[in-house]
């Protein structure tokens, strides 16, 4: 029977120390912040999208990097595993659009409460307010940690532990805990730290126009992002423009989709309004709505086509005058509006801030843990998970799955 001690009471470390303690060890949960889950209490828009019900292969496939690494963890404790495991500690679940797995309550809360309850169930020693300043070791293995307690203003305490699971999150959504520091325990141990940058994540636009349509949603419009004439990612669904450019579930899955070499360089993007009609039929229905609407004036004459906030800057990239009479409008001033409609166009200038990203891309390099255990290969006893490892999903609860696998992994494999 070891003695363990995890970094980190989020998604991943809170499973790894239930089924560590499940397993005969003893247990200690390290958490700098107030209270366990912190991070899990708003995903989901607060109510925990804690996995995907989808077959276990198209995992995978939601996976952006290094998927082939998650294969053992993935394999070993998958999506319904998973599902029922939390049926076992007593949690309903409801299955949502596109597969997404919630509680039925649409409350995280009972999703951290369940997993408290087994904490507890299985004895693990939980310590608040505890920061872990140093995991310490003899140079081949890890000896023990060093941490500081708020609570009971002891500092620098060492003690000794056999094994040591750094769950410590990565650098978005830094007040969760999720600060970075799990990455500066593990490079004074000589582990490679891969860049970090934000994903799923809305992105930054160039044009003046696209502040002005703050707040607009769209819904059943195809978004594509280029690069010269490479198309790099297209998707149909929903998008938001924001004061700073554009978001929402479109949006979000392209910032984990795009490569990141094409990110530090500036790209742009068209938004299909009409994705259902092609350009010919497009043009019918611009006649059609023309001929209905013959004698006002152009700005009056859209209403029909296009939500009203963003007629004012259609009307501005036509360059057609909002004045002119409808049954004035040229053949080639109308073909303007189809390929707008068609091929509304932006440029992205960069992603939002890494501090209000919902997951980090990059972490610790893959190739430095061994990936039947999640054991490091260059520090005997010290294990990883989650969103240290450098490994990222789209958004639908395939990052929750990642933490939730990972975290099982480095559990079970502890000796």
């Amino acid at each position: 029977m070891s003695k363990v001690a995890v970094i980190g009471g989020g998604a991943g470390g809170m499973m790894a120390a239930c089924i560590a303690a499940g397993n005969g060890h003893r247990v200690t949960l390290f958490e700098q912040n107030e209270k366990l889950g912190k991070k899990i209490y708003i995903t989901g828009k607060g109510r925990c999208n804690l996995t995907n019900a989808c077959d276990t292969e198209d995992l995978f496939a939601a996976i952006m990097k290094n998927a082939k690494f998650l294969y053992s963890a993935i394999y070993t404790f998958d999506n319904h595993a998973l599902m029922d495991y939390f049926a076992g500690l007593g949690l309903k679940m409801k299955i949502e659009r596109g597969n997404r797995v919630f509680p039925q309550s649409d409350h995280a809360s009972d999703v951290i409460r369940v997993l408290t309850d087994e904490l507890h169930r299985k004895k693990v020693r939980i310590c608040l307010n505890t920061k872990v300043q140093e995991i310490v070791s003899d140079g081949t293995k890890v000896t023990g940690v060093r941490w500081d307690c708020h609570d009971t203003h002891q500092k620098n305490q060492i003690e000794a532990f056999d094994a040591v699971v750094a769950a410590c999150g990565g650098v978005s959504y830094p007040t969760t805990g999720s600060d970075g520091s799990g990455f500066e325990l593990c490079k004074k141990l000589g582990h490679t730290v891969t860049e970090l940058r934000p994903s799923l994540i809305g992105m930054t636009t160039a044009e003046e126009y696209i502040p002005q349509l703050q707040g607009l949603s769209l819904k059943n419009v195809t978004f594509y992002v280029k690069s010269g004439k490479k198309t790099l990612y297209s998707e149909f669904g929903e998008m938001l423009f924001t004061h700073q450019g554009v978001s929402g579930p479109l949006i979000l899955t392209a910032s984990s989709c795009i490569p990141d070499k094409y990110m530090k360089q500036e790209l742009h993007f068209e938004i299909d309004l009409k994705p259902a009609l092609e350009e010919e039929q497009l043009d019918k229905r611009l006649q059609r709505d023309f001929a209905e609407n013959v004698n006002r004036q152009f700005k009056n004459a859209l209403h029909g086509l296009v939500p009203a906030k963003l007629i004012p800057v259609l009307i501005e990239l036509s360059g057609i005058d909002p004045e002119k009479k409808v049954h004035s409008v040229t053949r080639e001033e109308r073909h303007r509006l189809l390929m707008l409609l068609k091929h509304f166009p932006g440029t992205i200038t960069g992603l939002g801030r890494i501090e209000e990203a919902i997951v980090t891309r990059g972490g610790i390099k893959v190739k430095e843990v061994n990936p039947s255990t999640m054991e490091s290969k260059l520090v005997q006893g010290l294990y990883l998970c989650g969103e240290m490892l450098d490994v990222d999903a789209v958004t639908g609860g395939f990052n929750l799955q990642i933490a939730w696998s990972t975290g099982y992994l480095a559990g079970m494999s502890i000796e």
